[in-house]
């Protein structure tokens, strides 16, 4: 996130707020910004997309209305180190009707409907340039650099993914225009931080938005970059609050997009002035340990980040000590820094692993920078994913789709984004960040693009279901074109339905991730017992000849479980039923309340309610309770929850 800035307090705008749940009243606002988002989870439902002419766009039926697909993939320049699989790269895959679809689609259109003029007025503003429009406000008071790179990548992603070539035209005028506001000599008045994000955006303009000129302009602001850059980086300090984030702000991710780019063009000026800013000093703590000593204290999502560029720096010099890194830090981040939901980072820290993690749900509301820190989780999951091949990679992905990004609200109105989930032990809510237009507002439409490049995988034999969300999936088989469609109600429901279509039989390997948490999957084809080993943490494999009309059936079974936040508070646990976090409602104190003391009784207690996933709760001794569990994702904004429970504290006297 950025750093160092001034923070405004919150404005008293609460006068002319509009509802989420009355969006699909709203108009947008002069200035072409939506006004307002949806119930539920802060995105609209499958109405508003056909209420605005965007329901085709990756619909119901698997072709999006939308043309400018991208044929092909494009062709590295640099490979480097071999993916043992790989993601279809925003490309093939389309998402069926959800609520996941639903979130992508109001994103989608609340972009659109910013003012290009507004996002480009700071720029020109300071260019001397004529600048109609007016400032964005929040973060982007001054410029909009904060997010500019990161809204091109988005939509260029999206467009790669979807076909929208409204987004990839619009995204085509800003870097155009924006290009005009760039000194002759290179300097885009930019920084470290923001200037990162810049790389990623024209990186992914050429890359999957075909636009020729966004590596002239990566060329030249680049070539100013490496002559003008403070090249003298501060390590991370954690005893210094100031320090907790480098200085200059956050150099230390900046490999990462410098590295995208060397393999897109294979231009070694990239490579090299990636080298620079090797973060060797952090990344070797974790060379030969997933628990090392003094890693604590340090900025969490943009440590995730700089653990990205140690896996991209994998990718380029093949090097196997960084993938051993990385491969270090994911067991340290799964075993000390996340928590039920896959977040991390209270206080933007990591944490020291003796129990601090679980103590900061005594205090902190800043417990999870979440658009920020999914986006952060997904690429690095990712990464490892393709390197290695391995499955348990997807559990991550899985936890953060479901109680990171598919749980906050909606960006909305003026730029008012969610920041920070809040887990507290005494109960929480979701609400907006009082700034506008935060580094949030810049990953959102990352993750949303994203959705589309985690769910499948394939390699030259076989492809990969990691992901068990309605989509489709097109894969250029052994002998030809396969696809695949996915109907699901999971993880509301426990089965997922795998229909496949093509020219001719074709022999391959549907392989399926069986999660980590997961006891007892099994998997049916065409109504018969696949007799396949479905090992928690690894892939189940099916080889065999395949016929167009096969079905596969996935049952997953979803049990409600209590999962401690550290090993030093097994009493505070949070309740998971499969990937996804139970919030219990907290909208009044409930004395009757209490839960038991082992996922046996938990399984008893908990009963199915008339709403998908929502849980009441049946003490054996008869006393009611009104309390309810429900998916985190299904918490509506403002609204009371609980998401942690101190087991035995309850319950207490009221009267």
């Amino acid at each position: 996130m950025e750093k160092g800035m001034t923070m405004k307090p919150k404005e008293a705008e609460g006068k002319g707020k509009i509802a989420r749940r009355d969006f699909l009243k709203a108009a947008p606002v002069a200035a072409g910004i939506l006004v307002g988002a949806a119930k539920g989870a802060g995105f609209a439902p499958a109405a508003l997309a056909a209420e605005s002419g965007t329901a085709g766009m990756a619909g119901a039926t698997g072709a999006p209305a939308m043309r400018g697909r991208v044929s092909s993939a494009r062709r590295l320049a640099a490979p480097g180190a071999p993916r043992k699989i790989e993601a279809f790269d925003y490309q093939g895959v389309t998402l069926r009707p959800s609520r996941w679809l639903d979130q992508v689609n109001y994103a989608r259109q609340y972009y659109l409907g910013i003012s290009n003029d507004d996002i480009l007025q700071g720029f020109r503003a300071e260019a001397g340039l004529p600048a109609p429009g007016k400032p964005l406000g929040g973060w982007c008071a001054k410029d909009s650099q904060t997010v500019f790179g990161q809204w091109l990548s988005g939509m260029a992603r999206m467009y790669r993914a979807t076909g929208d070539t409204e987004l990839r035209d619009k995204a085509n005028y800003l870097l155009a225009e924006w290009t005009k506001t760039i000194k002759p000599d290179g300097d885009c008045g930019m920084h470290h931080y923001s200037w990162d994000k810049t790389v990623c955006g024209l990186v992914d303009m050429n890359l999957y938005a075909d636009n020729a000129q966004a590596l002239p302009v990566l060329e030249k602001i680049t070539d100013w970059a490496s002559k003008n850059f403070e090249h003298t980086n501060m390590i991370v300090a954690p005893n210094d609050n100031k320090m907790y984030y480098g200085r200059p702000q956050e150099w230390y991710t900046l490999s990462e997009n410098l590295f995208r780019a060397y393999q897109l063009t294979g231009d070694t000026k990239y490579r090299d002035f990636g080298n620079v800013w090797l973060y060797h000093e952090y990344w070797n703590k974790f060379a030969d340990t997933a628990a090392p000593a003094n890693v604590q204290g340090v900025h969490a999502y943009s440590h995730v980040n700089t653990l990205s560029s140690a896996a991209m720096t994998y990718a380029v010099t093949e090097d196997p000590k960084y993938l051993r890194i990385s491969r270090n830090a994911y067991d340290f981040l799964q075993n000390t820094q996340c928590y039920a939901t896959g977040g991390y980072g209270p206080n933007e820290r990591f944490m020291a692993a003796d129990g601090s993690l679980g103590k900061s749900l005594d205090t902190r509301s800043d417990t999870f920078e979440t658009l920020c820190g999914s986006w952060a989780g997904f690429k690095f999951s990712r990464y490892l994913s393709e390197f290695t091949g391995e499955a348990r990679y997807g559990d991550w992905i899985e936890r953060l789709l479901y109680n990171g990004s598919g749980a906050a609200l909606a960006i909305r109105g003026a730029g008012r984004n969610f920041y920070y989930s809040d887990y507290r032990a005494g109960g929480g809510m979701k609400v907006d960040r009082w700034d506008n237009f935060t580094c949030c507002s810049g990953t959102y439409v990352q993750d949303m693009a994203d959705y589309h490049n985690l769910i499948y995988y394939k390699d030259a034999s076989s492809l990969y279901v990691s992901l068990y969300v309605p989509s489709e999936v097109i894969w250029n088989g052994p002998r030809g074109e396969v696809r695949v469609t996915q109907d699901t109600g999971y993880p509301e429901t426990e089965t997922s339905t795998m229909r496949l279509s093509m020219p001719a039989s074709a022999a391959f390997a549907l392989k399926l991730r069986v999660p980590g948490w997961s006891e007892g999957m099994s998997v049916k084809i065409n109504g018969t017992d696949a007799g396949v080993a479905c090992k928690p943490g690894e892939w189940a494999a099916i080889s065999r000849t395949w016929n167009s009309g096969d079905k596969v059936e996935v049952n997953i079974p979803l049990r409600p479980r209590m999962q401690a936040v550290d090993r030093e508070h097994p009493k505070r646990v949070a309740i998971v039923r499969g990937p996804v976090v139970l919030a219990m409602d907290f909208d009044y104190h409930d004395p009757n309340f209490m839960l038991p003391d082992d996922d046996r009784d938990l399984d008893k207690w908990l009963v199915a309610d008339s709403s998908p996933a929502v849980f009441s709760i049946h003490r054996p001794d008869g006393k009611p309770v009104r309390l309810k569990f429900r998916p985190f994702y299904a918490v509506e904004e403002d609204f009371p929850y609980l998401m942690y429970v101190d087991l035995g504290a309850w319950p207490y006297a009221l009267w």
